[in-house]
C-alpha cells in the first residue's frame, strides 16, 4: 500500500494531548479526510500513560467542519463496530490531524447504537471548565449525529464501506 502516513492526535479541552496514532491517508477533501489504520498499530494513550495495540483494521473519518469523528472496525471484509466521538472540528497541520474530544460518544456494537461516556462528559465539563455554550453545542451535535446515522446520511450512506477494498488481504479478512 503506497499511502501517505499521517498522525492523528486526540486532544482534551485546553489542547492537552490525550492519545495519538499513525495512519494512512485514503482521501482528503476541503471538508474531511478518510484514513486507514492497520491492525497491530500502536495507540499512545497519554492520559492513561499506556500504549495499546489495536486488534483490527479501522476506516476512520475526520471532518474539518462537523463536530464528530467516525471509526469503523473491520474484520472478515465487513464493518462490525462503529465508534463516533463528539468533538470540535478536526484541524490539518502539516502531516498531523488533531481534534478536541468532548467525551460524548455514540457507538454501535452488536448492531445496537447507544450513547456512552455521558458520565465522563459531566465530570470533564466541570474539571476542564467547558463553557456553557460548548456543553450545549456538544449535546446538539450528538443529537445531529444520531439523526445522521438513523437517516443513513454521509458518511453512513455506504461511503465508509467503499474503503474496505483498500485493506490488504481481501478487505480485512483475518488471516
Amino acid at each position: 500500500m503506497n499511502k501517505e502516513l499521517i498522525t492523528i492526535q486526540a486532544m482534551k479541552y485546553g489542547n492537552r494531548l490525550h492519545y495519538e496514532w499513525n495512519t494512512m491517508l485514503l482521501e482528503k477533501t476541503d471538508t474531511h479526510i478518510f484514513v486507514l489504520s492497520e491492525r497491530g498499530r500502536q495507540l499512545h494513550h497519554y492520559t492513561r500513560g499506556k500504549t495499546f495495540i489495536c486488534d483490527h483494521w479501522t476506516i476512520e473519518f475526520f471532518s474539518f467542519d462537523s463536530w464528530y469523528t467516525v471509526s469503523a472496525d473491520v474484520a472478515d471484509g465487513k464493518i462490525f463496530q462503529y465508534y463516533c466521538n463528539i468533538n470540535q472540528p478536526a484541524v490539518w497541520n502539516g502531516n498531523t490531524v488533531s481534534y478536541v474530544d468532548l467525551d460524548l460518544d455514540f457507538v454501535q456494537r452488536n448492531n445496537i447504537w447507544k450513547v456512552v461516556d455521558e458520565d465522563e462528559f459531566a465530570v470533564n465539563s466541570v474539571e476542564l471548565s467547558y463553557p456553557p455554550d460548548l456543553v450545549e453545542r456538544a449535546r446538539v451535535e450528538l443529537k445531529s449525529l444520531q439523526q445522521r446515522v438513523e437517516n443513513r446520511q454521509f458518511p453512513f450512506d455506504g461511503t465508509i464501506e467503499r474503503f474496505i477494498e483498500a485493506i490488504p488481504g481481501r478487505g480485512g479478512v483475518e488471516n
